[in-house]
């Protein structure tokens, strides 16, 4: 169970085959005037592959060397009940503050463990006027270069084992241990992808109501119980992700075998399929091409292969299939909300209303990868949260931060 210290060595001849690879691309056509109406886009992808090719103005090794410079990085044994010891990947880096708080990072996909990198500095940093942070920020089981689970039925359940700021997967994956862990392991949590259980006639049949006395017009000039605007932008926003962009949850929560084969073999279906979410789960964030590629390139290089990743999705949902309906809020421990507009599923405030919820925030910008967009805004709410005068100072006995 000791701490081994690593650093990412990607052998030459695994470069080797990726450029192999990228010699041989075949790239699709396209229809005239596309944009993104389609997809991603062929010019996108062609000048995306023509840097990754050797030469070509991408180079691995040097990204590699950054890596390893910035973030201290470690791998262990995990004993998780019914699936042996998994050999996890973690950065853990530790403030110079003695009474630093200890966080657990966890993303989600298509993120990985990089996602840390611009918070890293920030939440380590003492200073007077705001808490420090211990921190740890895990690749999950299968993502990156932890070892991915040999057998079926690793799902919320497992990762909590293993495994709190958390986003995507992070927000389940950290609600579970919350709920599984709470009062002894977790003191507090916070989600920049705060979820809930949508009204329902059965297991929401009250928030029903008023969803439904908030959008049928009145008899009187004013609703009480109208959403905002910021509400009606979110619902809006949900929509968009019903209709434009489930494609990707319906593939890999039922088939992802057949995906992996796809994501395994060709870095440039890789590519575009992640590519495709940084651009449009993002609120405008201009993406320089070296952080996309080294962002799939954690993917391709991965332990596991890129293919281990998506299953997460189906052996959750298979084992939680009513899981977005049925979600409970969590009674033991405080929880803070950071609300950025372009999240996925950015739902109305009232929906996500719990007795222990202590803190939440509202930017005017972001999107779903929080930490790499907005690593200053996402900072300060956890400072104001755990900070003197927070709601949650103090929740860790003898962890002040100060």
């Amino acid at each position: 169970m000791s701490e081994v210290p690593f650093n990412i060595s990607v052998p030459d001849s695994h470069l080797e085959i990726l450029q192999q690879k990228l010699a041989l691309t075949t790239l699709p056509d396209e229809l005239e005037d596309a944009g993104w109406e389609y997809g991603v886009p062929l010019a996108d992808v062609r000048r995306l592959v023509a840097r990754w090719k050797e030469g070509g103005g991408y180079d691995w090794g040097k990204e590699e060397a950054k890596l390893n410079a910035e973030l201290p990085q470690f791998t262990r044994d995990i004993d998780v009940k019914g699936f042996g010891a998994l050999n996890v990947h973690y950065v853990h880096k530790r403030s110079e503050v003695v009474d630093a708080i200890p966080m657990l990072f966890v993303h989600g996909w298509p993120g990985s463990f990089i996602e840390v990198r611009k918070v890293l500095p920030l939440l380590v940093e003492g200073s007077p006027e705001h808490p420090a942070f211990h921190v740890v920020a895990l690749s999950l089981p299968g993502y990156g270069f932890s070892e991915a689970p040999k057998k079926p039925g690793f799902e919320l359940g497992q990762m909590a084992e293993v495994v709190t700021q958390g986003g995507d997967w992070g927000e389940f994956i950290t609600s579970r241990i919350a709920r599984d862990y709470g009062k002894k392991h977790c003191k507090a949590r916070h989600s920049n992808t705060p979820v809930a259980a949508p009204p329902h006639p059965v297991h929401r049949p009250l928030l029903l109501l008023t969803h439904l006395l908030a959008v049928i017009p009145f008899i009187s000039a004013v609703n009480p119980l109208a959403y905002t605007d910021r509400d009606k932008q979110n619902l809006e926003r949900a929509m968009w992700y019903q209709k434009k962009q489930i494609g990707y949850f319906s593939q890999q929560s039922t088939q992802p075998q057949t995906l992996g084969y796809s994501l395994a073999d060709t870095p440039v279906g890789l590519l575009a399929w992640i590519y495709e979410k940084l651009v449009l789960w993002t609120d405008g964030y201009q993406w320089d091409d070296n952080e996309v590629l080294t962002w799939v390139s954690i993917y391709w290089f991965s332990r596991a292969g890129p293919g281990a990743s998506v299953r997460l999705y189906y052996e959750v949902f298979k084992a939680n299939p009513d899981l977005l309906l049925t979600l409970k809020p969590i009674k033991t421990v405080p929880v803070g909300y950071s609300y950025f507009p372009k999240e996925l599923i950015p739902f109305p405030r009232r929906w996500l209303k719990t007795p222990t919820l202590v803190f939440e925030s509202e930017h005017d910008s972001g999107g779903h990868f929080a930490a790499h967009e907005k690593p200053n805004e996402l900072v300060g709410d956890l400072r104001r949260m755990f900070g003197k005068g927070g709601p949650a100072f103090g929740v860790v006995p003898g962890k002040t931060g100060f």
